[in-house]
């Protein structure tokens, strides 16, 4: 009753707003504003119920603070931000820094991969420009040069498999013609899934002034990221190998292994935790960063999420740790 009555409350705050008059049943759209305190793309009023709001959020997990975040088993402390979200009750079963913002790093490419394939077609023929050639030390490539000609779905393989961030800018540029119009495009589909509290000004994550997620993004994302059943395919994968061609018609190898140590095996999730996938993030400012999608022995779905762990083995027995609360 609390809830309804919440409901209520907020409806007849923006009630002003719109001309209602007459009986019956009228649906009246709104735009999604991430300051109103009801989000919702409509508001249907009937003759028998007074007023009635499908919230954006109703399938989503929702907390504006920290989440047992004092529960003495799990240790978070050299983590800046984590949470562990369960997908089916909608419930934040653990949440520390949740909506601070921090540089995501390549965890930034999942945001890629949706907008690649919301306005993409994996079967889309990428001619590599001359912006794939990155020379930022320590920047992770699967070795493109201008003029190679490969798949959408190659270069997403590349993205997510090997977080080429040459991948990524020749991703950008087929989709938008730019980087800058790309990054656009991210920032207007990260707003439309709730992932209000980010900023995208490149496809990739390399360092820039500007660009950061929260944890809670993250997990929003990644949400979004897996209703394509290519990003479940390719993030689940151990390693790819395929052949695309340069600009002569020569034949180039692409070969791939997956940078999540749970899928290499060089880290082991607990009993009855199964990690389907995810993404790794690291760069000097973001530090080590991972999101995963993972299920139970039941196949029921959570996400987990850490961000700016100060070292990568490290990072891996936190996430262990924050995988065990699904079981424990």
């Amino acid at each position: 009753m609390k809830c309804i009555n919440k409901w209520m409350a907020a409806f007849f705050l923006v009630l002003p707003l719109f001309a209602l008059c007459g009986c019956g049943e009228k649906e009246i759209a709104f735009a999604y504003n991430p300051d109103y305190e009801v989000s919702s793309f409509r508001v249907v009023t009937q003759q028998s119920v007074s007023a009635a709001a499908d919230p954006f959020a109703s399938s989503l997990c929702v907390t504006d603070g920290n989440v047992n975040a004092e529960d003495t088993d799990l240790d978070m402390s050299q983590a800046v931000a984590a949470g562990l979200f369960d997908l089916n009750r909608h419930e934040v079963l653990y949440g520390k820094n949740l909506h601070e913002r921090l540089d995501p790093a390549s965890l930034t490419k999942l945001m890629t991969a949706v907008v690649a394939l919301k306005y993409g077609n994996p079967d889309d023929r990428i001619t590599a420009g001359p912006n794939v050639v990155i020379t930022e030390s320590g920047a992770t490539l699967c070795g493109l040069a201008p003029g190679d000609s490969l798949t959408l779905n190659q270069a997403l393989h590349a993205l997510l498999l090997r977080s080429a961030n040459d991948a990524a800018v020749a991703i950008a540029e087929h989709i938008s013609g730019s980087v800058e119009a790309f990054a656009e495009l991210m920032n207007a589909e990260a707003r439309a899934i709730g992932a209000t509290n980010s900023h995208f000004v490149n496809p990739h994550g390399l360092t820039a002034e500007d660009h950061y997620v929260t944890a809670y993004d993250m997990y929003l994302i990644l949400n979004e990221a897996t209703k394509y059943e290519l990003v479940n395919e390719i993030i689940s994968m151990t390693n790819y190998d395929s052949v695309y061609t340069d600009s002569s018609g020569n034949s180039k190898k692409l070969e791939l292994k997956n940078t999540n140590w749970y899928l290499s095996g060089n880290a082991q999730a607990p009993e009855q935790v199964n990690v389907v996938g995810g993404k790794t993030g690291t760069t000097n400012a973001a530090k080590n960063c991972l999101v995963l999608l993972a299920r139970d022995a039941a196949s029921n779905p959570y996400i987990a999420v850490i961000l700016k762990s100060e070292e990568r083995q490290l990072m891996y027995t936190q996430m262990t740790q924050l995988l065990g609360k699904i079981v424990g």
